[in-house]
């Protein structure tokens, strides 16, 4: 015979609970025995001994009522039909099966119990009750305790809906909370990539140059010096200004900060210019419409990746940077540079590229870089209400 399964909200027994439920158990039985015995036991001994083995029977039947609901409330309930010892086992292994709800079973235990209920008041007379009478106390008695069971399988079953649902907002919460610490971690590398990449740059191919320059005077030297001391300066500053804007002090939410946009990229290339890249920049923007700072943002991205890996790869070389695009077309980001034979020593060397093209996806537009012959085309389109 396979066992019943356990619905979800069936709670564990512990000892206590065996305890007391056994505890009453042998109350019931008591009180239901000295009720019959006191009237009729000393003139039917023989069946005092029936009745005790079938009792013995009964509660050693109760260990298994978990595992055969339906068994062994029927067994127990057909033994109180002649054992008065029976009654407290019935009734607990009747409650228990009633705990799990099923109707067919709880109508079918309740027929049953009522039916071995009125045979045994017939088997053992011991009161001159009227039958209607008797019938009445013992749907009263098998009604209630039926009701008592389902009571407390109701109750447990909403107990453990409302702590699976606890449990789950629970996890809930914290996979949100993961996903918004892994998207800001995300966000935070992309704005460290993209703010201190091309200063980090600029600083390493100055350092660079000093290594194989041995013809350099002493004021030369002093002037390189000071370029890498400003970019070195410039790229702390920024790593300030992204660390800065990442939480407040005080309530820790998390802040906005300015951020380069559109009308930032003429200073961008201008500092390129200042560094020795030639740089050929034109826009064919519509000049009477803003662009909006999440495109202009990303745009500006764009351009400052290109100038970077341009003076990487290819230092001394003509950048060409073309913007053009409606606000029903969206923006077109062009960046052309000689493939040239420098190879970088900066770490990190392609990274920014995919960070970018995640960006540039993240807006809803695209990035896509190749070699078009002996150039390189970074090439990008931006949607306008980015």
């Amino acid at each position: 015979m396979q066992p019943a399964p356990q619905p979800p909200w069936q709670t564990r027994l512990t000892p206590w609970s065996h305890v007391w439920r056994l505890g009453l158990t042998l109350v019931l039985s008591a009180v239901v025995w000295y009720g019959v015995w006191r009237v009729d036991g000393p003139h039917r001994e023989s069946l005092f001994v029936i009745d005790l083995v079938f009792g013995v029977v009964a509660f050693a039947l109760l260990p298994f009522r978990r595992r055969w609901p339906l068994t062994i409330a029927v067994a127990t309930t057909l033994l109180s039909t002649v054992s008065a010892v029976s009654a407290g086992p019935a009734t607990l292994a009747s409650v228990s099966l009633a705990t799990r709800r099923v109707i067919w079973q709880v109508v079918l235990i309740g027929l049953l119990g009522l039916t071995c209920a009125q045979a045994f008041s017939v088997l053992q007379p011991v009161s001159g009750d009227p039958y209607w009478l008797t019938l009445t106390i013992n749907t009263v008695a098998v009604g209630a305790s039926l009701a008592w069971g389902m009571y407390v399988g109701s109750r447990r079953e909403l107990l453990w809906t409302l702590r699976d649902r606890a449990e789950r907002a629970e996890a809930e919460q914290e996979l949100r909370a993961g996903k918004a610490r892994g998207d800001e971690r995300a966000r935070i590398a992309r704005e460290m990539h993209d703010v201190l990449a091309h200063r980090i740059s600029q600083v390493s191919l100055h350092a660079g140059a000093l290594t194989y320059r041995d013809d350099l005077t002493a004021d030369e030297m002093r002037e390189s010096a000071a370029v890498i001391q400003t970019q070195a300066n410039e790229a702390l500053h920024e790593l300030r200004g992204v660390l800065g804007v990442l939480r407040d002090a005080e309530t820790g939410e998390l802040l906005d900060g300015p951020q380069p946009t559109y009308g930032d990229l003429p200073a961008l290339v201008d500092t390129a210019r200042e560094h020795g890249m030639h740089v050929e920049f034109t826009t064919a923007l519509p000049e009477d419409a803003a662009v909006p700072a999440t495109a202009g943002r990303t745009v500006y991205r764009i351009v400052q990746e290109g100038l970077t890996n341009a003076a990487k790869h290819a230092p001394g070389s003509t950048v060409l940077v073309q913007l053009s695009g409606t606000p029903d077309d969206g923006i077109d980001v062009l960046v052309r540079n000689p493939l040239g034979f420098a190879r970088s020593r900066t770490p990190g060397a392609g990274l920014g590229l995919v960070g970018l093209a995640e960006r540039a996806e993240l807006r809803g537009g695209r990035l896509e870089h190749r070699a078009d012959g002996s150039t390189f085309v970074l090439h990008g389109w931006i949607p306008w209400a980015a």
